[in-house]
């Protein structure tokens, strides 16, 4: 598979300005990124995460030609972003979890009809894919609906239908299911798997929530401080954070800590809820069956390694072994 966007040695400066004293200041360079070099292949999904801060969204800028790198080598489809936005815009699509792209005063259906007059989208390509998009997203009762009153889940899938309405070739989303409730996750989820194995759309994701990751991409990059610290599958990612998942037990009354087959065990007992924690690279079917056959149950839910806990944890090891 050809290589559809290319960074090398990618760094990203700011110049800021703090205050330190009365009507002082002074200039601090801040390496937003630092030397990032990948490739992702066209056609690929790949989970792009790290901690708040790391650089995730200002690598996205670069890549939409937002931003101009300060030093490196950037091509999307062989293009420079910053010196052919204009060019590029038109074969990507970029969603922003926490911000729209849809008027907001305007009902779902009259930013549609912006957008197909801005890409020049020809009318007929335009119906097909605005019929394709409601259908799949399930927008079919919101296109009159002013952008103000739909709640947040309803708006991102309106996000998503609007920056895949010309058919681009890649397609960014920073946050896209931040704040949305289990229904919307599972519609938006659904859609990108099927986007990809449908029409091979490259899909760039950046997220906190594992979840996304691990029903959506089978190669995930991490970035820290800026600096690209692990490329690859996301069940060696915890392998290398030795990063742990949790069962919430909730007993029918309260119990001894459960006895819990290793390397699971105990980590919390209150009252008849219990919090057992097992490596995340470890199938949960085997501690969740021996739980309900041995105990009475009432429920029980697994949580999700946090990612800044995973990061975390690869940074502890790494500055152990540099140690030793």
């Amino acid at each position: 598979m050809d290589a559809f966007i290319e960074l090398s040695g990618v760094e990203k400066v700011f110049d800021v300005r703090r205050k330190t004293g009365f009507l002082r200041r002074e200039r601090h360079r801040v390496r937003a990124v630092d030397s990032i070099s990948f490739t992702v292949a066209r056609g690929e999904m790949v989970g792009y995460i790290g901690p708040n801060g790391a650089g995730k969204s200002t690598t996205i800028k670069m890549l939409t030609g937002i931003l101009t790198p300060s030093g490196g080598r950037l091509r999307v489809a062989g293009i420079d972003p910053s010196r052919e936005r204009t060019r590029l815009a038109h074969r990507i699509g970029v969603v922003f979890g926490q911000r729209t792209t849809l008027w907001w005063d305007l009902p779902l259906i009259d930013s549609y009809k912006l957008m197909h007059r801005m890409y020049r989208i020809p009318d007929a390509r335009y119906r097909e894919n605005l019929e394709r998009l409601t259908e799949l997203l399930d927008l079919g009762a919101l296109l009159d609906v002013p952008v103000r009153q739909l709640s947040l889940g309803q708006r991102m899938r309106g996000d998503i239908a609007a920056a895949l309405l010309h058919d681009p070739e890649v397609l960014y989303l920073d946050e896209p299911t931040i704040g949305l409730d289990v229904v919307s996750k599972t519609k938006v989820r659904d859609f990108l798997r099927q986007l990809n194995a449908e029409r091979a759309t490259t899909v760039l994701l950046t997220t906190h929530d594992l979840q996304d990751i691990e029903q959506l991409c089978s190669r995930v990059m991490v970035i820290d401080h800026g600096r690209l610290v692990y490329d690859g599958a996301l069940a060696g990612l915890h392998e290398v954070g030795e990063s742990e998942r949790t069962l919430v037990v909730d007993l029918e009354r309260e119990l001894p800590p459960i006895d819990a087959p290793p390397p699971a065990r105990v980590v919390r007992v209150e009252g008849p809820r219990q919090w057992l924690a097992f490596p995340a690279s470890a199938s949960a079917a085997e501690l969740v069956a021996r739980v309900a056959a041995r105990y009475p149950l009432v429920d029980l839910s697994v949580r999700e390694p946090d990612i800044e806990a995973v990061i975390a944890r690869m940074y502890e090891e790494r500055a152990g072994r540099a140690l030793s």
